[in-house]
């Protein structure tokens, strides 16, 4: 979720329907304000000063439209146990994605695409293009990398049999920016995904190639990425505010719902109500951040490690939250937590977890 717990509007939960998927941090990144820092949080401001000198940026632009990778096949067909892990491991209970006219989840989508830790085949992945691109920037000193967002499109379901194919082009790179992260230009890919040979899906990812900004002794306390609010998730900071964890009810069926969702990924109803959360919870997953190193995140401002959590609420949800009050390498699967707010800085309060050595 955004900054500590609700998530803005997401296509993947419960969404069945073809559109555009929010941005998102890819499996392996981590959530603003909570698991990590993401470059897209923080404004990036044109380096106006010296855009018209740019060489670099003129050079890396003659690499838009070209193909990042081509030829690209799935490891394996779309398939039910793929579904059912994903499903699970989402705690998505939709019907739709079960029984003998089931679809596969959109936001699936780049999972069928992935090579696995044993990579693809000879004859798919990056292309000599891309490679080449990704040696200018390091040679420049832009050789950081932090993942920021990505959008999908849906144009028709995924469905158990369908062959994926997909081609990645490299879509855009902007010109110089800097973040707080540092300098850098964002490099945007687009993966075009097909079953059978018919588009289902689009793939935009981007990054930022950047050189560390230098912090010095006089430089502002470092701060966590302000969450994404908007009209789906209002309601969830609005609460916050009030030190209250509210939780989204279906009033068609009675379905509870974190991180907040425009739709009851259940049985599709669109009207809802609120709970309250009680604040007791027990860790049901977790992972020490380790690198990078982000001074906001961790407890000692030195960037160390910190522990991140999924925590299982007593009415049944799960949200996922920093755990505070005992060492990151204390956290442990089954720890009971309780409910706090904490105040990251004067302008930012989130719910995390309290817990204790004796716990």
């Amino acid at each position: 979720m955004s900054g500590a717990g609700a998530e803005g509007r997401r296509a993947g939960a419960g969404a069945s329907r073809p559109g555009v998927a929010g941005p998102r941090a890819g499996a392996g990144a981590s959530r603003p304000g909570v698991a990590g820092p993401r470059a897209a949080a923080e404004a990036p401001r044109p380096d106006a000063d010296n855009a018209e000198r740019d060489e670099l940026y003129a050079r890396l632009r003659a690499y838009e439209g070209r193909a990042a990778a081509t030829a690209g096949r799935g490891k394996d067909l779309v398939n039910e146990p793929m579904i059912r892990h994903w499903c699970e491991a989402m705690g998505d209970t939709s019907p739709a994605y079960r029984g003998p006219d089931a679809v596969a989840p959109p936001t699936m989508l780049q999972a069928w695409t992935m090579g696995g830790l044993s990579g693809h085949a000879d004859g798919t992945g990056r292309s000599a293009a891309y490679d080449e691109m990704f040696a200018l920037l390091d040679g420049a000193g832009y050789t950081s990398v932090v993942a920021t967002d990505c959008e999908q499109e849906y144009p028709r379901p995924l469905r158990p049999g369908d062959r994926i194919t997909f081609d990645t082009v490299i879509e855009s790179v902007s010109p110089r920016k800097t973040t707080k992260l540092g300098t850098g230009y964002f490099v945007t890919t687009r993966t075009d995904v097909r079953a059978d040979g018919e588009l289902a899906g689009t793939h935009r990812f981007r990054i930022l190639k950047y050189r560390p900004a230098q912090r010095t002794a006089d430089a502002e306390p470092a701060r966590r990425p302000r969450p994404v609010i908007n009209r789906d998730n209002a309601g969830f900071w609005a609460g916050v505010a009030e030190h209250r964890l509210l939780i989204q009810r279906c009033t068609d069926c009675a379905t509870l719902r974190l991180p907040w969702l425009p739709g009851c990924n259940a049985c599709g109803g669109a009207e809802w109500d609120t709970v309250e959360a009680g604040g007791e919870g027990t860790v049901f997953s977790h992972v020490v951040m380790h690198h990078p190193s982000f001074p906001a995140f961790a407890p000692d401002g030195d960037g160390g490690p910190y522990a991140v959590a999924l925590v299982e609420l007593a009415e049944g949800v799960r949200i996922v939250s920093n755990v505070i009050g005992v060492p990151y390498d204390k956290v442990r699967v089954g720890m009971p937590v309780q409910l706090d707010f904490l105040v990251t800085d004067p302008d930012l309060e989130l719910p995390v977890f309290r817990a204790s050595e004796g716990g």
